[in-house]
């Protein structure tokens, strides 16, 4: 479903919203449409306590907010295709952060996929060592503030689910960013800039399909798997979006971003089978299997 937002960035785009906007809108609708659901069909889910607040603002302000900020901030400084590499570094700060906080085991697997994962992307991106890719230190540091941004919601999120729903997790994550996104968006709204009712079908279906399900599907999994696991398989994103561009756009694919969907397709399947599939005995999951 992440997958899916550059078919309604491109409508929303082309009604004149900047990319900045078009955040405050996602985050602004689906908080609406959260609130709405949760009234109709979750109202036990709907309170939290104060003393965890601190795990909403991580989800809502330090990811969904900063990571935006980063991210946008970095293909201005740069140019798309890297910042989406850079942004695709978010694994290897899960599996860093996740051993150093949540203390989930490390792997020899999981740093092979977080490795094809990083190379996949960038070769989805389109980046190849032809490329001048000289950019100033301050541009490469935000963009892998993109890619740590996008990590945190994997940690602060983790933590959150050990009290509550992945309902709840998810309205107050976006409850959190909206509060602090929509403002700016009404401060810098442009009179000239068209709403008709193909942009409110692109900003409410931006904020349901690619948010607010995406979301919900992703703290559904993270309930359930390790934070590691979890960014690692999320990384179909990119996958997901190239074919999007190829059956809905015409848009054409080069042999390298299709040795990059294979990369990123074959750590995602590669983090999802055990030692046992292949030898009977259960891998230990800790750095003890890194000297084996």
């Amino acid at each position: 479903m992440w997958g899916t937002i550059g078919f309604f960035v491109k409508g929303l785009s082309a009604a004149g919203f900047s990319a900045i906007d078009i955040v405050a809108i996602r985050v602004g609708t689906a908080a609406v449409l959260l609130l709405l659901i949760g009234f109709l069909f979750y109202r036990e889910y709907l309170k939290i306590k104060i003393k965890h607040l601190p795990l909403f603002l991580g989800t809502g302000l330090l990811s969904i907010v900063f990571f935006n900020w980063c991210y946008f901030t970095a293909i201005e400084k740069m140019n798309i295709p890297v910042a989406a590499a850079l942004l695709y570094t978010s694994p290897a700060f899960v599996i860093t952060l996740s051993a150093l906080f949540l203390k989930e085991g490390v792997n020899l697997r999981k740093i092979m996929a977080v490795f094809g994962t990083v190379v996949g992307a960038a070769m989805v991106a389109g980046i190849h060592l032809n490329q001048d890719l000289s950019f100033p230190a301050t541009s490469i540091f935000i963009g892998l503030g993109a890619g740590l941004g996008y990590a945190l919601y994997s940690i602060f999120g983790k933590v959150a689910l050990q009290s509550y729903h992945p309902f709840t997790l998810t309205l107050y994550t976006f409850l959190v960013a909206a509060i602090f996104l929509v403002p700016s968006f009404f401060a810098s709204y442009k009179p000239t800039v068209q709403v008709s009712g193909d942009v409110i079908i692109y900003a409410v279906s931006l904020g349901l399909f690619p948010t607010v399900m995406a979301y919900f599907a992703y703290s559904w999994g993270l309930e359930k798997v390790e934070s590691s696991q979890a960014a690692i398989v999320a990384t179909i994103e990119p996958v997901t979006a190239t074919f999007l561009g190829i059956f809905m756009f015409a848009e054409r694919i080069t042999l390298m971003q299709s040795l990059g969907i294979v990369f990123i397709l074959s750590s995602v399947l590669l983090v999802n089978i055990s030692k046992r599939d292949f030898t009977g005995k259960k891998e230990k999951n800790n750095w003890s299997a890194l000297s084996k």
